[in-house]
């Protein structure tokens, strides 16, 4: 390869505060790909080998490892995504706790279960255990580039798996780090491997034979994934995108709501998945609750709260929704035609938009939030769920907190807190519709990353054997006669 070809093969990641060169990377094709999957199929068998207590070992000593250089890793962050030194932080500090919960639960989750025979093989034992997939592709988004991916790889990695990492494009600083950090802990085998690129790396380790895919990203490319990925029956689990909603009560701490709408909305400049893009309030704190969060806006400052906007074309995006509100009779209380600018967005509320316009409809992922006033939590119900997408969904309220939460089409609810489902380690994250399906975070997690072994074993032999061509006519008419008894007289209540 010449020195042009190497220079046309490497891509620059760029601060989107000040587009600063942070990091030169190379750009991985399809046959590097295949020789990272392949090493990475000889390290899953000795990564399995070690067992439970093996693996969580060394998953804790990594644990350690990046709590002891989180400074280091925030800072790496801040870089690549222009965000505040504080968020990068949280999220880090969240990916840690689900990396050392997986690490420790995997054995009681993932061990062998005994399970009832049943009667007619009353002498036999049965048990259920999990084992390892093998080699699992991860492809990273750029919005939380160390909470969200890890979030698939500590539960694979805690499962027995080896894993192929594709980071954002915007954010293979963080990959590296993360896949370094923890060869220093893990050298013996490559169980955890980094490509970099663009669309095509991750289309590459679709098709490289892995034997599942983890990715985080928009719906349309989700869509695109999956379609690739059923040429080989490749299982994947897709967390896709959100329109997520709040929904305030009449009878709601609103000073509460106010606060985790804020920051709910704008936090990470609306770069959130799970983010707040829609709140549907009671019509009896309507009022109280629109003014509470104007004057929490007010103090929230692009550059200070929250970083840029990651990727530029996002910023049409957030143009069109903004401008679309107002357009269709809707009114902008903060920001406005005028708060996008060329890196930084003002935090815009927009109320009496039609639930039909863009700014409702479309995940705007930006420091946006539409805020309507419904009669009832009946219709904020119906609101909230008249969406395509379901992933996350907040509620507050002091008496109807549980129940609403149980009505709203989505694959977690907070209440009383904005999006703490994310944080808890045994509470799995995932959506529905549009939002993508399987579940990462909590035992179902674990178990997305495995395959149940089903055993049965037989203690000691019976005369009634209904597995032989010596079974009897009289055996047959025995078993009839038992199953009768077991089942026949429920037919009739």
């Amino acid at each position: 390869m010449t020195a042009v070809d190497v220079a046309q093969e490497t891509f620059d990641s760029l601060n989107p505060a000040t587009d600063e060169v942070v990091g030169t990377y190379p750009v991985h094709g399809a046959e590097r790909v295949a020789e990272t999957v392949a090493r990475a199929r000889g390290a899953a068998s000795w990564w399995a080998s070690l067992g439970f207590d093996g693996r969580r070992a060394r998953l804790l000593r990594w644990a350690a490892q990046m709590t002891r250089r989180m400074d280091e890793l925030c800072t790496v962050v801040q870089q690549e995504t222009g965000k505040p030194h504080g968020d990068a932080q949280l999220e880090t500090v969240l990916a840690i706790e689900h990396l050392t919960w997986a690490a420790k639960h995997a054995p009681k989750i993932l061990g062998r279960h005994r399970r009832s025979p049943g009667l007619l093989l009353s002498n036999h034992t049965a048990s259920v255990e999990y084992q390892p997939l093998g080699v699992i592709g991860v492809i990273g988004p750029w919005n939380y580039p160390v909470h969200t991916p890890l979030g698939s790889i500590s539960y694979a990695l805690a499962a027995g798996n080896a894993v192929v990492f594709k980071p954002s494009e915007y954010t293979p600083g963080v990959g590296k780090w993360l896949v370094d950090t923890f060869a220093e802990v893990v050298p013996e085998q490559p169980v955890f491997q980094l490509v970099t690129g663009f669309g095509k790396t991750g289309a590459a380790l679709v098709s490289a034979g892995v034997d599942k895919i983890a990715f985080t990203g928009s719906t349309g490319t989700g869509k695109k994934i999956m379609a690739a990925a059923a040429e080989t029956l490749t299982p994947v689990v897709i967390e896709a995108g959100g329109k997520d909603a709040l929904l305030v009560d009449s009878d709601a701490d609103i000073a509460a709501a106010a606060d985790a709408a804020v920051w709910g909305a704008f936090s990470n400049a609306g770069q959130t998945c799970i983010g707040v893009e829609r709140v549907y309030v009671h019509q009896d704190v309507y009022d109280t609750f629109v003014d509470k969060v104007v004057e929490l806006t007010g103090k929230v400052r692009p550059g200070t709260e929250y970083g840029p906007i990651t990727m530029p074309s996002q910023l049409d995006v957030i143009r069109r929704h903004i401008a679309d509100g107002p357009a269709r009779g809707g009114r902008a209380l903060t920001g406005g035609k005028d708060a996008v600018g060329e890196r930084f967005v003002q935090p815009t509320v927009l109320v009496d938009v039609p639930e039909d316009s863009e700014a409702v409809e479309e995940e705007t992922f930006g420091p946006t939030m539409t805020v309507a006033k419904v009669r009832d939590m009946d219709e904020a119900v119906e609101k909230a769920n008249g969406t395509r997408y379901g992933l996350g969904s907040t509620v507050f309220s002091k008496r109807n907190g549980l129940a609403l939460a149980a009505r709203l089409k989505a694959g977690m609810t907070s209440v009383n807190a904005p999006l703490s489902f994310a944080g808890i380690g045994s509470l799995p994250f995932g959506g529905v519709g549009d939002s993508g399906f399987g579940r990462i975070h909590g035992p179902e997690g674990l178990r997305e990353f495995s395959r149940p072994k089903a055993v049965a074993r037989q203690r000691f032999a019976v005369p009634i054997n209904l597995t032989t061509f010596n079974r009897t006519e009289k055996t047959d008419k025995l078993v009839a006669k038992l199953v009768t008894l077991m089942h026949g007289r429920r037919a009739n209540g």
